[in-house]
């Protein structure tokens, strides 16, 4: 049931809600978005593509739609006017304090578009200083080392239901794997993993303990700062604090607490992009080779390698269905509507990546094009694309060698997915195949070589030393920038 946030049901979906933060803010009474359509509601989540099949009919590349609250907003729909804006930033920003806009503090709205000292809500000089600190980090293991993590980390999982014959995909693999690599590039202990899994899925959910496992989070990255400001190690953590505090980079003068806060922010983003997206693209991409007998067939045959199929799922089933989003920073006209300074834009990237005017009428696969809007463009594309994309690769590649004749365990209509304004997600993904022994037989299958052991804060656990850095050159795991 859709409620208005005081809690009162609307009876007139054309009008907003009494109390709600559209006529706080004015925006209830802006004639451009009298007639728009609301995409919030049960009816909108049941069937998003069809509710923007529709507006693209009627209003073409760009719609004005009605957010949580009767918010106005334009729904950018077509690829070249997504590809505009995120291009401009001149133009449009990602820094939500140009919004003309006053949320009431209970909007739903409120947690994605509260502004925060980060790469992705900033713009300009401060936009690059925040972004070349998380891609330096990044860059401290290449394509070959996060894909050693994973592997690791994906037999270790697989382990936990190999020897049973059955298992849901979606509890038991793919919302684990992703927060597993990154907890162990971060420099976290594995001990720390299931906590850290439970606090980002209880986060992310908006549940009555959100913000408890906020609380856990943080505790737990302010502990990870101190312990690698003391011992530093080979890790993405430690790589942040590096850049950070070296004299020939800007931002240097930063406090001690300013250092803490904004390394624990990035590692708080790291964290969350790897959970929500990596996440869903895994669990869209297993689902494909259990359902599409062709996607599976070209895989096995060889007719597509296992990044062609990670990219077809990208253009087909983007992790971020819609992305909230970008500020108008001057009057301009897209589409065929007048967009006014301030007014919020919001990428439908579903939509844009199956745009007619830029994708075959004729339903033929474009795994070999990586053109796609899913990590955005400009200067604002996803900074840790290619973790992700080697994350899901190396996830679907293993467990397609340990358990070749997996199935699904129930029919293809049962199969649902959810989707909410920034999110798509698989509810369950059951399967069976022939048990198989573990792939380690001890629960602590890695064995290190012994290194000097790091000075711990004494409510803080010691995590494994690293392995030590290879002398040999690296290739960038981020590609491009």
């Amino acid at each position: 049931m859709t409620t208005s946030p005081r809690g009162q049901q609307s009876s007139n979906p054309a009008e907003p809600p009494p109390g709600c933060p559209a006529h706080a803010s004015g925006t209830g009474s802006d004639v451009r978005f009298a007639d728009a359509v609301r995409l919030y509601g049960p009816e909108v989540e049941a069937d998003f593509d069809a509710v923007e099949a529709r507006l693209r009919h009627t209003h073409g590349p760009v719609a004005p739609v009605r957010l949580a609250g009767d918010v106005g907003a334009w729904l950018l729909l077509g690829y070249q006017e997504n590809l505009q804006a995120m291009r401009n930033s001149t133009l449009f920003s990602r820094d939500p304090r140009n919004w003309n806009v006053e949320l009431a503090p209970d909007s739903p709205l409120a947690p994605l578009t509260a502004w925060a000292p980060l790469p992705n809500l900033t713009d300009g000089p401060e936009h690059a200083r925040l972004r070349g600190a998380v891609t330096h980090a990044l860059e401290t293991f290449d394509r070959q080392g996060v894909r050693r993590y994973a592997v690791r980390c994906a037999h270790q999982q697989i382990d936990t239901f190999a020897e049973v014959g059955k298992a849901d995909l979606v509890s038991q693999y793919t919302e684990q794997l992703p927060l597993r690599v990154v907890a162990r590039l971060l420099g976290l202990d594995e001990q720390h993993v299931p906590q850290l899994i439970t606090s980002v899925r209880d986060m992310l959910t908006g549940s009555t303990t959100a913000v408890h496992s906020n609380a856990l989070i943080s505790g737990l990255l302010n502990d990870l700062f101190t312990l690698k400001r003391r011992a530093p190690g080979h890790d993405i953590t430690s790589s942040l604090i590096r850049y950070k505090t070296d004299p020939a980079r800007p931002g240097s003068e930063l406090t001690e607490d300013q250092l803490r806060d904004e390394v624990r922010e990035h590692l708080r983003l790291l964290l969350t992009v790897a959970h929500a997206p990596t996440a869903s693209l895994l669990a869209s991409t297993l689902r494909m080779t259990l359902t599409d007998a062709r996607f599976r067939g070209r895989l096995a045959g060889g007719q597509m390698s296992m990044p062609h199929a990670v990219e077809q799922t990208l253009w087909d089933q983007p992790p971020f269905p819609r992305l909230v989003g970008r500020w108008v920073k001057a009057d301009t006209v897209l589409g065929r509507y007048d967009l006014r300074k301030g007014d919020l834009v919001v990428h439908a990237i579903g939509a844009a990546n199956t745009d007619p005017a830029i994708r075959p009428a004729d339903g033929e696969p474009v795994h070999n094009n990586s053109s796609h809007l899913t990590f955005s463009a400009g200067e604002h594309v996803c900074p840790g694309q290619e973790l992700g994309r080697a994350i899901v690769e190396t996830g679907v590649d293993t467990l397609l060698e340990r358990l070749p004749d997996y199935r699904l365990s129930v029919g293809q209509e049962t199969v649902l997915e959810h989707q909410a304004l920034m999110s798509r997600v698989l509810e369950s993904l059951p399967v069976e195949f022939t048990p198989v022994a573990r792939h380690f037989p001890h629960e602590q299958e890695v064995v290190r070589r012994p290194q000097p052991a790091p000075v711990v804060p004494q409510h803080t656990p010691a995590p494994p030393p690293d392995e030590p850095q290879q002398p040999t050159r690296r290739r960038s795991l981020l590609g491009r920038r």
